[in-house]
């Protein structure tokens, strides 16, 4: 992948509860992707593009969790080991960080955050911290293709930004057999390009 000015890296996620197989909504593999996002986030770096984590940051109780009448497992809870970024992910300082669901919203994307009883979606502001760089393609690498890469990529392409998914940089968490694929396929067909 060609970075430089104008290209910002998206890392989705690469947090303990989902790359660690002791996390608590593990993403069986997410452990093995992290090597391949350390080489594209140094490519970045010394290229001058931007990098953007993000993180699950979630409340104790929300009704994004199964215990709340949510479907998924406790995890990332912010504070937590879980919540923290995997300690082999390559972290820059200058980076910038976005954390999702901190009010117990679904924050699937790093883009927008959603209200689980209403729907109601609201910017996490990131659009317009890439406007501000100058920002116009974007590549999207991280945890889980099925869900939180998925929506990431969907709402880069949507706001406008030539968007680019590392197949490499991914792994599904597949809560129904096939939903990495069908992922995949929904992302190519929303003019995602997949290396």
């Amino acid at each position: 992948m060609e970075y430089g000015k104008g290209t910002a890296l998206i890392v989705v996620d690469v947090q303990n509860d989902f790359a660690d197989p002791a996390g608590s909504l593990y993403v069986p593999g997410g452990e093995e992707a992290i090597g391949f996002i350390n080489e594209q986030i140094a490519a970045a770096r010394d290229s001058g593009a931007v990098v953007v984590y993000t993180q699950d940051w979630h409340p104790e109780s929300t009704p994004h969790f199964e215990k709340d009448g949510g479907v998924w497992p406790v995890h990332c809870v912010g504070g937590t080991t879980g919540a923290e970024l995997h300690p082999d992910l390559d972290e820059i300082d200058e980076a910038i960080r976005i954390r999702k669901g901190v009010g117990g919203e679904d924050g699937y994307s790093a883009f927008h955050i959603r209200d689980p009883e209403s729907g109601e979606e609201a910017a996490t502001g990131l659009a317009s911290d890439l406007h501000d760089e100058n920002v116009e393609k974007v590549v999207v690498v991280g945890l889980a293709l099925d869900y939180c890469v998925k929506e990431t990529a969907l709402d880069a392409a949507k706001a406008g930004f030539d968007t680019t998914l590392l197949a490499d940089g991914t792994r599904a968490v597949n809560l129904q057999p096939g939903d990495g694929t069908r992922a995949a396929a929904e992302m190519a067909g929303t003019g995602v390009d997949i290396v």
